[in-house]
């Protein structure tokens, strides 16, 4: 098996319209992400290992040898996947940076991991042994093959990372198990919770195995024929009604529709299945337009987690979960590297922004489970001595009886430079934007080096400097425009120092670069107000703040009086303005200010608040005058809660509820564009 590069994702040779670059030729150096990655690191990864030996999901290994499992396990029964998540996130740290300590504590948790296994690869926890179920009796709920999909992409990373070691062999021996087991003479049946796809998938790039690929793409077909059992939720919750090729959108359970339409695109790649891809296309352009939130949240259910209908997007029941940005984040990488096109790239920057950014608090040790858009109560601090049960978005909790979202932020924290550029055999593209040092080699032995600088998102320059190029012959460097630049103006100033407009999309420089030659691209980060869709009934007679990628929200910590954020109402007459504050590491993004008035201060409304909530409309709504305006402050919505208990609002209603369009809005997203205006 030879040395694989450090991506999370590596398509064949031929399979994609672009190549990603790895950990080890893309470095975060700081900035907005540096300062996350540095967080995750030192603080996140130790929180949740220290949690999962608390609670105790880790023993749950040592008590499979010792023979106890059946009395003394811990945990839910796909317990395990966290384990296996932690150690991916370890293992991609590795390959981000050297690191003794980590590779110890990799082998440590290993040595404690392997010994479990069965002598035919099977690993569980919770079920094969002596008084516990039978292996596979509850393939809708029991995630074994879940388990085993996080499992192999942990051993996946520490190849690639850090070159073959006894996690990968164990995710080798457990993905044989599977093949075995679930091939074409096997069960025939799918696990209710998707993941092993694209686990498969990557094993199979990584060995070049092709019984790998082959399983994969069995489970990807076998889904939709009805063989798991059918559920209160209905068999649409794990993607179980209909098969990948007939779905129109993305349905069900969010974090499972997510996952396998990953898995699906992943297969498709390597197969040059041109008619799958186009299926996991249509599916997202749909759900883009109809079942995704301002922030790039996606699932609006709380019972079932799942998507709710079109355009039903309640923002104070968005349930948004942090596992569905993660998930949404890996789909739009995969369609990215598969068709080349920017807009995927623009809806992973609006989530990592917005539900990534937001989960964890800002020392890295507590997280939302959940991202709501509205917070009616402020909630009550959570208890550090006890895992929590599964969090309503009151306030970030340190750990929880279901604990998938801290592991799945960190181990995309850790592998995030993974996500930053791409090459070709024209050149080298640029799709998200942080403080960076980039060195790769193209297609054809030429080496670039590039240096990237940007305050961004707080600042919209980014400069990229050519720290090394070829001698002779031109090259293409791309720089991602982002969608939310329509209706404003974004530059590019070329080593010439030529400056051209850019349009939303990518803009390109062709040229025989030399070393020290600079492109500047200069984005419009001004806030503007956002509309939604008509549709989204939720959400009419309010309006949305933006500034560059971050969605705005008013926090109750800001209002004066002990107020909360129903009090507000804001003039969409006014724009927004924004005010800087460099304070802090010297790092802030602006704070947004509007104009607008503060209600509920008087007898008549508090009456009201106590009786019939109703009464006939009989005469035009009062207008705000220039008396009754104040200035109300807005946050970064990936920053709230944490200063404390508080309520919050992104969708802000309207001094005037019949004034709803501000002077000169423009599309917020070149999404709008297709006949179905998007829900974003």
């Amino acid at each position: 098996m030879t040395r694989s590069p450090i991506v999370p994702v590596a398509p064949g040779r031929g399979r994609s319209r672009l190549r990603p670059l790895g950990l080890d030729e893309v470095r975060i150096t700081g900035g907005f992400w540096g300062r996350r990655q540095q967080v995750n690191a030192e603080a996140t990864l130790h929180h949740c290992r220290d949690w999962m030996e608390r609670v105790g999901w880790i023993g749950n290994f040592r008590t499979a040898v010792h023979g106890r499992i059946d009395r003394d396990r811990r945990g839910r029964e796909f317990a395990d996947s966290d384990v296996y998540k932690l150690l991916e996130a370890m293992a991609w740290e590795t390959g981000r940076r050297a690191d003794s300590a980590l590779d110890a504590a990799i082998a440590e948790l290993t040595d404690a991991i392997a010994p479990a296994q069965e002598p035919d690869g099977y690993l569980n926890t919770a079920y094969g042994r002596p008084g516990q179920p039978p292996r596979y009796s509850d393939l809708e709920w029991g995630h074994e093959l879940y388990c085993y999909g996080h499992l192999i992409q942990a051993g996946v990373a520490q190849s690639r990372a850090r070159g073959e070691g006894e996690l990968t062999k164990t995710a080798r021996r457990a993905a044989d198990h599977v093949c075995a087991t679930f091939g074409t003479d096997g069960i025939e049946r799918v696990c209710g919770h998707p993941e092993i796809e694209t686990a498969l998938v990557e094993l199979a790039r990584l060995t070049g195995e092709q019984r790998y690929l082959d399983q994969a793409a069995l489970f990807v077909a076998r889904r939709g024929h009805g063989t798991l059992a059918d559920i209160e939720f209905g068999r649409a919750y794990y993607q179980d009604d209909l098969p990948v090729r007939e779905a129109k959108v993305l349905r069900g359970h969010a974090v499972r529709a997510l996952y396998l339409a990953a898995g699906a695109v992943d297969v498709a790649m390597e197969t040059g299945d041109e008619e799958l891809l186009a299926a996991v296309v249509r599916q997202w352009e749909t759900t883009v337009a109809r079942r995704t939130y301002l922030t790039g949240g996606m699932g609006s259910h709380h019972r079932d987690e799942s998507f709710g209908e079109d355009f039903v997007l309640p923002p104070d029941r968005a349930y948004s979960e942090t596992c569905a940005g993660v998930a949404s984040v890996m789909l739009c990488w995969r369609l990215l590297l598969a068709t080349g096109e920017p807009r995927f790239a623009d809806l992973a920057e609006r989530t990592l922004f917005n539900v990534i950014a937001a989960s964890p608090s800002e020392d890295g040790r507590a997280f939302f489970y959940t991202n709501t858009l509205h917070r009616r109560g402020r909630g009550t601090e959570s208890r550090t001595d006890t895992d929590s049960p599964r969090a309503d978005s009151g306030l970030r909790a340190p750990w929880f009886a279901v604990s998938c979202c801290p592991t799945n932020v960190a181990r995309t924290l850790a592998q995030l430079s993974g996500y930053l550029a791409t090459a070709d055999e024209h050149g080298l593209q640029l799709h998200q934007y942080a403080d960076a040092e980039i060195a790769t080699t193209l297609d054809d032995g030429r080496v670039i080096g590039l240096r990237v600088r940007t305050d961004y998102p707080a600042g919209g320059a980014v400069t990229v400097r050519v720290t090394r190029s070829p001698d002779h012959g031109p090259w293409t460097l791309a720089l991602r425009v982002p969608a939310w630049t329509a209706g404003a103006t974004a530059w590019l100033t070329d080593p010439d120092g030529v400056r051209r407009p850019a349009a939303s999309g990518s803009v390109e420089v062709t040229r025989a670069f030399r070393a020290g030659d600079q492109v500047r691209l200069e984005l419009p980060l001004a806030p503007r107000w956002i509309r939604a869709d008509p549709r989204i009934d939720a959400v009419r007679g309010t309006l949305a703040v933006q500034r560059g990628p971050l969605v705005y929200c008013a926090e109750s910590t800001d209002l004066p009086g002990g107020r909360d954020v129903d009090a507000v109402r804001v003039d969409p007459r006014a724009q927004p303005r924004e005010r800087l504050d460099r304070g802090r590491g010297g790092y802030r993004p602006a704070t947004v200010l509007v104009a607008g008035e503060l209600t509920g201060t008087d007898d008549r409304n508090e009456q009201r608040d106590a009786s019939w909530p109703y009464e006939p409309h009989s005469h035009p709504p009062r207008r705000t005058t220039a008396a009754d305006r104040t200035e109300i402050v807005l946050v970064p919505y990936h920053s709230w809660g944490n200063r404390g208990p508080s309520t919050m609002r992104v969708w802000l209603p309207t001094a005037d509820p019949d004034s709803t369009t501000p002077t000169g809005r423009q599309s917020c997203t070149n999404l709008e564009e297709s006949t179905d205006r998007t829900a974003v």
